[in-house]
C-alpha cells in the first residue's frame, strides 16, 4: 500500500515539475535579459524588472494553458481517480 502512495506522490511531483517548467524558464530568461540590459545601461528601476517579466509570464501562461490543463487532467483521470475508485 505504501508503494502505491509513494508512486502516486512521485507522479504528482513530476507533473507539477512539467507544468511549472515553461513559466519558470521564461521568468529566468526574462530576468537574465533584463538584468543584462540594466547592467549595460545603468538603469536601476524596479518596475523595469517586474513589468516585462510579468508580461512574459502571462503570455507564456496563456500559450501553455492548454498543455497544462491536458497534463493535469490526464494525470487525474489515468493516475489518481482509478486509485481513489479502488482500481
Amino acid at each position: 500500500m505504501d508503494q502505491v502512495l509513494y508512486d502516486a506522490l512521485r507522479q504528482g511531483l513530476w507533473v507539477s515539475v512539467i507544468i511549472s517548467t515553461p513559466l519558470l524558464a521564461v521568468a529566468l530568461v526574462a530576468g537574465v535579459v533584463i538584468g543584462l540590459l540594466q547592467a549595460l545601461t545603468s538603469v536601476q528601476e524596479m518596475t523595469l524588472t517586474f513589468v516585462p517579466k510579468l508580461l512574459a509570464m502571462i503570455a507564456v501562461f496563456w500559450g501553455t494553458m492548454g498543455f497544462m490543463t491536458e497534463t493535469l487532467t490526464s494525470y487525474f483521470t489515468a493516475g489518481l481517480i482509478p486509485l481513489i475508485a479502488g482500481g
